[in-house]
């Protein structure tokens, strides 16, 4: 053993441990799945793919540690577990990036032309897009990467045709014009959630429309006055006072078009002036309202987002110069009512910061309400399952009122959408392999469409498509559906219930049982981090500052379910002090296993003191503790609990009250026995820990020499079966009890720490527990407290003058101090503290009574405060007690 601590470093440093056991992992295969067996016994996860084109961010770290924890942990159970890697093509992200790399030499896309273009995007692909799967094994991602897929890559591109042409074949797939999110730079339709919001500056514009048969006008406010050229009605609500407007006609106050005043629920007759103008073309409510009511869509702005010759006197203006135009115009006609300054939300491409402008497009869509109807009841019949629960009302409150899904997108980077129209009929060909031919009238004139798939499209086969889908393969038959999908809320929409669409519509079957979705990292003062605020905290920094372990457990151990995660380096610090305690408890235990002495199993009649039995039953309890946890995705009380125990259960308690037996004080049965509990319960720690930090664990269980190959190839330690040591943990508590009041009345009393106090004294009854405790443990607790003598004394025994006092629920405890202190001198100072405390008591209590305070300030700090004066009150009371016992003396 002594050689094993000559190699082992004496302070722990993650550098040269993880490259290492990860290296030694993969090649051993360790995280291959093979499918086959009880299909009960099957653990799947598909990784939500990152972009190709991104790197390693918190919430990635977030969302891979917890699922490697539970996978780690699966496998540990006996479970057959795949976790299946991957990264998503991210259409609008990888065109960007590769259209500036070749704007660098001078030239565009359309310069290269499309195959040229998607060759070179390609390429960058081979060159780049292996970064981010390095810096996931970085953290330990314990994926099968023999499995990894790409969205586009051969298999996925088949399973993606085989959909589009089934829906199409369903009727389920259309091409029709509809309003999209539309970026006038990168020339394409976005999704809701590629379109980010900023709060903006503006006005509302309050402008008159003129009454045709000339008796006065009514009032509309907007925001985009430009659009009025699109105007085609004035909707008020039908259950509004202003409903007796409806039927008569104003005029357009920019073009002077006559416009009828209809009536629609969509109005808010609370908001505004109760008039809403109706521009079908430019806004996705007034677009549903036009269909409703069969209004013409008159389109003023072009896809450059400049005004079009439906505008005339503004073609060619960009928006920004049309709406000052507008209000220039409306103002010299006496049709500007007022303006107004205000504060809206404004929408922006995720990628080049262009303003999104609503856009009437013909566009591919799917028919997404039959689709989302089974997919309510598949989670309305318990099929699935959501964590927390409270997500399930948003995910019905989407699907109960979903819209059709535009899929097409204006790029060359993606799923070419795999249409052929005729130039002879017109005809549109829809077929999963390339047509030679129209297949309505032969002719050979046909051209597909240019548009690509929205990247939400293939993403939504993941959980099947990567299995190996059209085909049934032996993967997709084992492992499908699978268990569980981790992701954030801000996709539930977009790819959560497109995937359980998706599934059914394809597989008959869910595509996962359970779906964790998990809150946002955010900075420790709850901001969300971001480059411009200079916030961000970067994974691969913190890896390699601290250690992968160090930032996974904190990871873990700031989870609490429905709550953001507020991370600052500071905590990743704190539990990189946690690598170096199981490191240095480690090296503690290993010291004292020597070699040549075998350590087997505890025997019936081993000699074991209260400690021992202590710590073995709160392993047991422990164990089966953080199962549950797990089986439960707890994942973040699992690892408060182990971090806990192992911290103080192990380290600061047990440890320290088994050096006595170690160094021989208590003869050799007692010191094997001691032995021997360390062994196992460092055995069963290192089980416990491996889900969470897997490196430093692995490094440990090959220097204890536990043996069974890597760690996750042993089992997960067996509680069940282990013996309970019925009462050990209620005499443990007395004894910690006992131990931390003599300890603080040290602290009061300002007794140096290495200094020995002469005499302390337990009143309590001579039957009780605490009594049957010191008489067992007296010795040891001596040690520990630093006294020469703790002596029993019955409740009617006085106890001596000079002494401090605290009462516990089975006695009180009491330190002799006026031997060692000035008594005179002690009396003053907690004279002093008890008239500072008078202070705090009476203003805590004065704050509390005052109900402004009460009912207006959040209730944790009302907790605080009532905590706080609970305190002071219970000091108080001591200082009180002590000082009545000092002046006896």
């Amino acid at each position: 053993m002594s050689d094993i601590l000559e190699k082992m470093a004496k302070a722990y440093d993650p550098k040269p441990i993880e490259d290492k056991w990860y290296a030694s992992w993969t090649e051993k295969g360790l995280f291959k799945a093979r499918p086959g067996g009880d299909k009960s016994s099957a653990f799947s996860i598909v990784i939500p793919p990152p972009n190709v084109t991104g790197s390693l961010h918190m919430g990635h770290a977030f969302n891979h540690t917890f699922q490697d924890i539970l996978c780690r942990y699966k496998r540990m159970r006996g479970y057959n577990v795949l976790w299946l890697p991957g990264t998503d093509h991210a259409g609008i992200a990888t065109q960007n990036v590769v259209e500036r790399r070749i704007a660098g030499e001078g030239k565009s896309r359309h310069d290269l032309g499309r195959d040229e273009f998607v060759r070179r995007v390609w390429e960058w692909k081979e060159e780049f897009g292996s970064r981010i799967i390095n810096q996931m094994k970085k953290l330990g991602n314990s994926c099968d990467w023999d499995r990894e897929r790409f969205t586009l890559d051969e298999g996925l591109s088949r399973a993606v045709r085989t959909v589009f042409v089934r829906l199409y074949e369903k009727g389920l797939i259309y091409k029709g014009k509809y309003i999209i999110n539309w970026c006038s730079r990168c020339h394409t339709a976005l999704s809701d959630i590629e379109v980010e919001h900023e709060e903006h500056g503006g006005k509302f514009y309050h402008v008159r429309y003129p009454f045709v048969d000339g008796e006065g006008w009514l009032i509309v406010a907007t925001t985009r006055p430009e659009t009025i050229w699109g105007d085609v009605a004035i909707a008020v609500h039908p259950r509004s006072e202003k409903a007796a407007l409806a039927g008569r006609k104003v005029r357009v106050p920019l073009g002077g078009r006559e416009i009828p005043v209809i009536e629609d629920i969509m109005v808010d007759p609370e908001f505004g002036t109760g008039c809403v103008k109706i521009t079908p073309a430019h806004d996705p409510n007034d677009f549903l309202v036009g269909q409703r009511h069969s209004l013409e869509q008159v389109q003023v702005i072009d896809e450059h987002g400049f005004m079009n010759e439906l505008a005339p006197g503004y073609e060619g203006l960009s928006i920004e110069e049309a709406r000052k135009k507008a209000e220039e115009d409306l103002r010299n006609s006496g049709l500007l009512e007022k303006t107004e300054e205000m504060v809206h939300s404004v929408g922006h491409c995720y990628r080049c910061r262009t303003v999104v402008e609503p856009y009437l497009s013909e566009q591919w869509f799917v028919k997404a309400k039959p689709l989302a109807e089974a997919g309510v009841r598949a989670v309305e019949e318990g099929r699935i399952r959501w964590a927390p629960q409270q997500w399930e009302k948003v995910y019905f409150q989407w699907m109960e009122n979903i819209r059709d899904w535009c899929i097409s997108r204006q790029l060359w980077w993606g799923h070419r959408i795999p249409a052929w129209t005729c130039e002879d009929c017109g005809h549109i060909t829809v077929s999963e392999n390339d047509p030679a031919a129209c297949e309505k009238c032969g002719s050979t004139k046909i051209v597909q469409d240019e548009d690509v798939l929205d990247t939400w499209f293939s993403s939504a086969l993941w959980p099947f498509s990567t299995l190996g889908w059209p085909d049934e393969t032996e993967d997709l038959g084992f492992y499908y559906p699978t268990s569980l999908m981790v992701t954030g809320f801000d996709i539930i929409f977009f790819w959560v219930a497109r995937m359980i669409m998706m599934g059914l519509e394809f597989m008959d079957e869910v595509p996962f049982r359970d779906v964790y979705i998990h809150a946002l990292i955010r900075d420790e003062k709850g901001q969300k981090m971001s480059k411009s605020s200079g916030n961000v905290i970067d994974p691969l920094d913190m890896i390699d500052k601290y250690g992968a372990d160090a930032l996974r457990m904190t990871l873990a151990a700031l989870t609490v379910q429905g709550r953001d995660i507020l991370l600052s380096t500071g905590k990743i610090e704190t539990y990189r002090l946690f690598m170096n305690k199981i490191w240095n408890a480690s090296r503690f235990a290993l010291m004292n296993l020597e070699d040549g002495v075998p350590l087997s199993e505890l025997s019936a009649d081993s000699p074991l003191a209260l400690h021992d039995r202590w710590i073995l039953a709160r392993t047991k309890t422990v164990c089966g503790e953080v199962s549950r946890l797990l089986d439960s995705f707890g994942t973040g009380e699992a690892a408060r609990l182990l971090y806990d125990f192992v911290w103080g259960d192990l380290c600061d308690w047990y440890l320290e009250l088994s050096k006595p037996a170690l160094r021989g004080d208590e003869g050799p049965e007692r010191k094997l026995a001691a032995r021997t509990v360390i062994f196992g319960v460092f055995r069963d720690v290192l089980l416990l820990l491996h889900p969470f930090i897997p490196f430093v664990t692995e490094e440990l269980w090959e220097t204890f020499g536990f043996g069974g190959g890597f760690i996750e190839e042993n089992a997960w330690p067996r509680w069940e079966d282990r013996p309970d040591y019925p009462g050990a943990a209620e005499k443990m508590g007395l004894f910690q009890e006992t131990v931390r009041i003599l300890r603080n009345l040290r602290a009061e009393s300002r007794i140096a720490p290495q200094a020995f106090a002469n005499q302390a004294f337990v009143q309590t009854e001579e039957n009780s527990l605490l009594a049957e405790v010191l008489r067992e443990n007296g010795m040891i607790m001596e040690t520990l407290t630093k006294i020469r003598k703790i002596t029993l004394l019955s409740p009617e025994e006085e106890k001596p003058a000079g002494s401090l006092s605290s009462q516990m629920e089975s006695g009180e405890v009491s330190l002799v101090v006026g031997d060692i202190l000035d008594i005179a001198a002690e009396i003053e100072r907690l004279s002093q503290e008890m008239a500072g405390m008078r202070k705090n008591i009476e203003a805590g209590r004065r704050k509390l009574a005052n109900e402004d305070f009460v009912s207006r300030a959040p209730a944790e700090v009302v907790e605080k405060e009532k905590d706080r004066l609970a305190e002071n009150e219970a000091r108080l009371s001591r200082i009180e007690e002590n000082l009545s016992s000092l002046k006896r003396s």
